[in-house]
């Protein structure tokens, strides 16, 4: 009888060791996280201005976060639908994540009929980083010198102006058909595959006008190889402070890129927690504020997850009624 009990006792104690060292082991590994390089997926090219953002704050981020190794994967295409993808369908352990842009993740589900993602429902959103705007330039040819010149220009009669974009449905189509809406001009859009070949054209004058954003046009701009005639956001870019904003000649015009980190829904809330608070240190250094901001990024103001759950909820609205107006569609 008493082997019989010993036995028993012997068991449940096993057992009870057994559950005490596997039960904690979900918290102890968000506790430890990250215990290894984290892989920041940027949808786009190298060197296109998410690139430029990506690198920046991954490498402050993986200060912050005891000196981790972050690692940027550039995954271009179908404008950002393949990184976007490759994010949302893997893994949810907090060491893949996205960097990504409001083009990508708020126009792409009104302009793909399946883009294979869906922005709300397959991400959390971890942190804004800023806000981009895009400039209206022209080849230094181009008779107009300012913005009212250009206007003027292309609302003359017969004006048949082409401009270059990033390609169909990208946010610089996109702010051409603002224009040509709200300014009561008639532009005709020719897509390009990535912001660097629009530009070398406009560049080489093939073509005499091109919407970019900010960093990716700034050491042309400032090189006089390239006019800048206005910027697309609501304000003037300190950047550029002797630049317009379109909006003071067409009011109401705006339209700026955001940039933002997400993780993939279904990651541990430890894990989601602690990447929500090293990008909000992350963003809080001087170092890394002083570096996005001489790019031309207007750094987010404090933003919690739910606000910036809410900007891309607009965002999504928005941009699906100016895709379904400009007509523009990618199968």
């Amino acid at each position: 009888m008493e082997t019989t009990r010993h036995t028993k006792f012997r068991a449940w104690a096993l057992l009870s060791l057994a559950a005490a060292l596997v039960l904690p082991a979900g918290p102890a590994l968000a506790q430890n996280y990250p215990s290894r390089p984290v892989t920041l997926v940027v949808p786009q090219a190298a060197g296109g201005t998410n690139d430029i953002v990506g690198r920046l704050v991954g490498q402050k981020l993986g200060e912050v976060m005891n000196n981790a190794g972050v690692v940027v994967d550039n995954r271009p295409g179908a404008g950002g639908n393949i990184g976007t993808q490759l994010v949302a369908k893997g893994p949810r352990d907090g060491y893949t994540l996205l960097m990504t842009i409001s083009s990508s993740q708020a126009i792409n589900p009104a302009l793909y009929k399946n883009p294979g993602f869906d922005p709300e429902r397959d991400f959390k959103p971890v942190g804004l980083i800023g806000a981009v705007p895009n400039v209206l330039l022209v080849n230094p040819t181009f008779p107009a010198k300012n913005l009212a010149e250009f206007l003027k220009l292309a609302r003359a009669k017969g004006a048949n102006y082409q401009y270059a974009s990033a390609g169909n449905g990208t946010l610089n189509h996109l702010l051409g058909e603002m224009l040509n809406s709200m300014a009561g001009i008639s532009m005709q859009h020719v897509p390009y595959k990535g912001v660097a070949p629009a530009l070398n054209d406009v560049l080489g004058g093939q073509l005499p006008i091109v919407f970019a954003s900010l960093p990716s046009a700034l050491p042309h701009i400032k090189a006089g190889k390239l006019r800048a005639l206005a910027v697309s956001g609501e304000k003037r870019s300190p950047v550029l402070p002797d630049v317009p904003t379109i909006a003071e000649a067409v009011p109401g015009y705006n339209g700026t890129l955001w940039i933002g980190l997400f993780a993939p829904a279904g990651v541990p809330p430890d894990v989601l927690a602690t990447l929500q608070d090293a990008t909000r240190k992350a963003l809080a250094s001087k170092d890394l504020r002083d570096k996005l901001g001489q790019q031309g990024v207007e750094i987010a103001a404090p933003t919690t997850p739910e606000q910036f759950s809410a900007l891309l909820h607009d965002d999504l609205a928005k941009w699906a009624r100016i895709v379904k107006a400009s007509g523009a569609a990618v199968d």
